[in-house]
């Protein structure tokens, strides 16, 4: 419900104000609320709304590591620069837009600002690694460092991947330990999928997210996919005739998941690039069909999901509401 969501956002910002360096003792003290022992990263495959991310980098408690795109020659960070622009219109004209993974120095840094920061573990989530070499280099920079990391390959993409590490943040902000904070993010992200709309394969077959044989299939019959994201890779999962149809087939799957959540827990997101009214749409058509969920966050894809996916697309994450973290204010 979205009482619950509000509630659980209020709960998370006293607890970050709590959080910021200045403010976190070094050590509980008696009748104090749960130290924060735990740091999470992750990379901008995450989508996470951008006053959420701020609000709990400011506490030291998250960082978002960007993910690099290639137009061209040209390498741009995804948060460093506004490069949403620039990738539309390189799609569009039919260049060059790639990507590559994060290096593992960046996670190195990551991480030992955590140490330094006072934390004494940090869980790393990332992008599926049937999508990306992300998680690889986050494993190569925990070697390199003294303070435990445990890595975690989400097996998922976009706001999927962000509702999970809003999971662990929160876990993490509850004082649980790193095992019990990895544990909130993989049951979220279990419970949670993403299902999208691509006007054409083709993006995704040049960057080797897709098989030959379904781009082709595509392309040759007019053919407007649905596509999901399961076992950590991309598969089809319907073949529609017309982009009306398609969109239309996209909002019957999503809202049939959200009505088969536990009553109350559903929770909406949409992704879009470069078409920010159909999503609005969508959003719309969805928040009438589903009257006891909360309203969909709606965003541009990241850039570096959007690099692959191309104009045009259209994503909806079906996910839920956490459950309350044992007694903690929470499940007030």
């Amino acid at each position: 419900m979205p009482d619950r969501e509000a509630a659980a956002w209020l709960w998370l910002r006293e607890r970050l104000a709590a959080l910021r360096p200045a403010a976190r003792p070094a050590a509980p003290s008696e009748g104090a609320a749960a130290v924060v022992r735990t740091a999470v990263v992750t990379d901008s495959a995450s989508a996470l709304p951008a006053d959420w991310v701020s609000a709990c980098a400011e506490a030291g408690l998250l960082t978002v590591i960007p993910m690099p795109v290639m137009v061209g020659e040209e390498i741009y960070g995804e948060g460093e620069d506004d490069i949403t622009e620039t990738i539309a219109l390189a799609l569009a004209a039919g260049k060059s837009v790639k990507t590559s993974r994060p290096s593992p120095g960046q996670f190195e840094q990551a991480f030992l600002a955590a140490e330094r920061g006072g934390y004494e573990s940090v869980v790393s989530i990332h992008i599926s690694g049937g999508l990306s070499g992300t998680a690889d280099a986050a494993r190569l920079a925990a070697a390199r460092v003294n303070i435990p990391v445990e890595v975690v390959d989400s097996g998922t993409v976009g706001m999927a991947l962000g509702m999970g590490v809003q999971s662990a943040v929160t876990a993490a902000a509850a004082g649980l330990e790193s095992a019990a904070v990895s544990a909130a993010a993989t049951d979220q992200m279990a419970r949670t999928r993403v299902y999208f709309y691509v006007p054409s394969l083709e993006q995704l077959r040049r960057g080797g997210r897709m098989g030959a044989a379904a781009s082709l299939l595509g392309t040759m019959f007019a053919i407007k996919p649905i596509l999901a994201v399961d076992g950590g890779k991309i598969v089809p999962l319907e073949k529609v005739r017309s982009a009306a149809r398609a969109i239309a087939r996209l909002e019957e799957i999503a809202a049939s998941d959200a009505a088969s959540r536990p009553a109350g827990r559903a929770r909406l997101a949409v992704h879009h690039f470069g078409n920010p009214a159909e999503a609005e749409g969508l959003a719309a058509r969805l928040a009438a069909a589903l009257p006891g969920c909360p309203p969909a966050q709606i965003s541009s894809l990241p850039a570096v999901l959007a690099a692959h996916a191309g104009l045009g697309v259209l994503a909806v994450i079906v996910g839920e509401s956490a459950p309350p973290l044992m007694e903690s204010p929470l499940s007030t």
